[in-house]
């Protein structure tokens, strides 16, 4: 084995706690320091970890730190992604890797001119549920994939979480903030993405914060709350999306694709290693498959721990900034789409990442 990837994390908010959950799972990574606004929330939080807490500048001006996880807000991912990359390290950020795909462009550039890598969630793709499903698809189980259909919703985030406000501002909303689980899904399963037309709306409820020390403020909305729309894949395949902060309760979330001669239940791609269920014509029912490619126990971080071995290796990484571009790309067309009252045709692709063979295990690297 090589030595670790040597590891740094500013943004320690709730997030945060799941990489840390997947850190001691994942030995080619090494974390070395946190950094974050809050220096007292920091050194709590490097406490906890058996690390250094430091500043943001004395983190980036560090020569013992190889890559960063960037766990910030994400109206300064691209801020605080550039100057990662500037001081000489590789980048692994949060979804989404930024608010449009021309923000993220420079970024990208500026990696590939000094020889960074760049990764981004969400990585949930790469556990056994969504990777299974992809398999099932690459074997022909269902056949030819013809359509697939995805949906997402809830009333709002402000009816749990503490401090909602950043989900209805640029960044988030429905599209921004769940869309990458499932349209990362979509681009790994089916391929690229070549036309999107779109419909979008924003709902006119009053919001106010549910839970914490905040409840009852007024949540201003500056994003569009419910967002649908038409993906034609490059290979030939339609998808159908639907993101909404506007349901109050559904019978039936759905996550389908469906082919010639059967259907995929894809699970939940917020999760790692749900079941998958696969209806075809010559079983004539649904069946749970039993799980036959992806990262067996994956969490969050696994994406990092990817990008890790793949700069060992070297090899593409999975979980890739050219892969979140793409998506980004995707959610910027869908409210453009309804907005100009036409279909648009993308400028971006990205070659399907390379699928998770069975039985793979970090432990292994």
């Amino acid at each position: 084995m090589t030595a670790p990837l040597r590891i740094a994390v500013i943004g320690v908010g709730v997030i945060s706690a799941q990489y840390f959950a997947s850190f001691p799972s994942l030995p080619n990574l090494r974390l070395v320091a946190v950094a974050d606004l809050d220096e007292q929330r920091a050194a709590e939080v490097a406490a906890e970890q058996g690390v250094e807490s430091r500043s943001v500048d004395a983190l980036l001006a560090s020569d013992d730190i190889d890559a960063v996880l960037n766990l910030t807000i994400p109206a300064v991912h691209v801020q605080v992604g550039t100057r990662i990359l500037e001081s000489g390290k590789h980048l692994y950020a949060e979804k989404p890797l930024a608010l449009s795909p021309d923000e993220a462009a420079p970024m990208l550039l500026l990696a590939a001119e000094r020889g960074l890598r760049v990764g981004s969630a969400p990585d949930t793709v790469l556990g056994t549920g969504i990777q299974t499903a992809t398999r099932l698809i690459d074997d022909g189980v269902i056949g030819q994939v013809l359509t697939a259909e995805a949906s997402w919703s809830a009333p709002g985030h402000e009816a749990w979480h503490p401090n909602p406000f950043f989900y209805y501002q640029p960044g988030g909303g429905p599209l921004l903030d769940m869309g990458p689980y499932y349209l990362t899904a979509l681009v790994t399963m089916l391929g690229p993405v070549v036309r999107v037309s779109g419909v979008s709306i924003r709902s006119p409820r009053e919001r106010t914060v549910a839970t914490g020390p905040r409840a009852g403020e007024a949540v201003p909305v500056a994003v569009d709350t419910g967002v649908s729309g038409i993906l034609e894949h490059a290979g030939g395949a339609v998808s159908r999306v639907s993101f909404s902060f506007d349901t109050w309760a559904t019978r039936a979330p759905l996550f389908e694709v469906h082919g010639t001669s059967g259907t995929i239940a894809v699970p939940d791609p917020n999760r790692f290693d749900d079941p998958v269920e696969a209806w075809t014509v010559e079983a004539g029912d649904w069946r749970t498959v039993q799980p036959n490619a992806g990262y067996v126990g994956a969490g969050r971080g696994y994406g990092l721990a990817d990008m890790a071995q793949a700069i060992a290796t070297d090899r593409p990484h999975r979980a890739s900034g050219a892969l979140a571009q793409h998506v980004l790309e995707i959610m910027d067309a869908l409210p453009r789409s309804s907005a100009e009252h036409t279909v648009i045709t993308l400028t971006t692709t990205v070659d399907r990442p390379e699928p998770v063979p069975e039985g793979a295990r970090p432990d292994s690297w």
